[in-house]
């Protein structure tokens, strides 16, 4: 199934979102105007990555705006649970990864992606490159299908966690290549990347984020990006799409909910506020300085994608019967 990404359904411009934004507020006007009267949690994940610093700048930019303090809360995925059941009054939400919606495709968990969650947006998007060893003898994404074929089982991939969206982004690859090449799982993006620096592994997809200083550095060597379109954040790299896999797609983005039966008026409140911080000029250039994009979605955007990517995704896992 095509992603919700190559349609571009969630990447209209923020000006017309703001615009429906104000539309369905009005119609929840009374509600909304009452909320927030006590301090909102942002549940996300742990310090340091994507989903960390997008909430982070969401909750400082935010806090004036709704008159209250925003609370970054640090949690594992299980954090999904906490917020599913918390009172969907719109004071704790949860910020988080693909994961959310794919973990429930890898094992059973006490939460449903769609049926236990109320959408208020994209937030924010890290788009993956492919990198590799410099020892590597490929320039691009057409040279490293070759070899991989020429060679099978003898090439080697680091990913994190099962399930995480590098790995699944990586099964994808692989899949729509036709290729074998051998998994080497670690437990987090740290040590995978630290030991493709030493040479040990020679391939990942990671966030442009996680890899771009090593490009620049020349440690690492990156052959594509995951976008369906050229990012700004990874300058003069073609995609994936355009150099020899038509129809590959892979960026991880960061999704906003609220406990399912929060009033619409709330959500179209945050999802206002928010969208409006993610378009300050200081916002974008922090976020992408860091190797992300603001988006800014509107709820059903959010909704669709959610489900389009548990289509696509949920087919891989099948088909190569992942299990967490």
């Amino acid at each position: 199934m095509d992603s919700i990404i190559s349609t571009g359904l969630w990447r209209a411009p923020l000006g017309g979102l703001l615009a429906t934004g104000v539309m369905l507020l009005f119609a929840g006007a009374a509600d909304a105007q009452e909320f927030p009267t006590k301090p909102i949690r942002i549940v996300t994940s742990a310090a340091g990555g994507g989903g960390d610093l997008s909430t982070r700048v969401i909750a400082q930019g935010v806090s004036g705006p709704l008159g209250q303090q925003v609370v970054v809360d640090n949690r594992a995925v299980i954090g999904a649970e906490f917020v599913a059941k918390s009172p969907p009054d719109g004071y704790t939400l949860i910020l988080y990864g693909s994961n959310i919606w794919t973990a429930p495709l890898l094992q059973s968990t006490p939460w449903d992606p769609v049926r236990d969650f109320s959408p208020i947006m994209i937030a924010t998007n890290a788009p993956n490159e492919i990198v590799v060893h410099p020892s590597l003898p490929v320039k691009n994404v057409r040279e490293l299908i070759a070899l991989a074929k020429a060679k099978p089982g003898s090439l080697n991939y680091a990913t994190a966690s099962t399930g995480s969206s590098t790995h699944l982004a990586a099964e994808l690859f692989k899949s729509m290549a036709g290729i074998n090449i051998v998994r080497i799982n670690y437990k987090g993006p740290g040590a995978a990347i630290s030991d493709l620096l030493s040479g040990q592994v020679q391939i990942m997809i990671s966030t442009a984020a996680s890899v771009s200083p090593h490009v620049k550095s020349g440690r690492l060597r990156a052959l594509a990006v995951g976008s369906p379109r050229p990012s700004a954040l990874t300058p003069g790299l073609p995609t994936v799409a355009a150099s020899g896999l038509p129809g590959y797609e892979a960026e991880s983005p960061f999704g906003l909910f609220a406990p399912v039966k929060t009033p619409a008026s709330v959500i179209s409140r945050l999802n206002q506020e928010i969208a409006q911080v993610l378009q300050r000029a200081e916002v974008k250039e922090r976020l992408f300085n860091s190797g992300i994009e603001p988006v800014g979605s509107s709820p059903e955007q959010l909704a669709a994608f959610v489900k389009a990517d548990m289509a696509r995704l949920g087919k891989v896992i099948k088909d190569n019967n992942i299990r967490e």
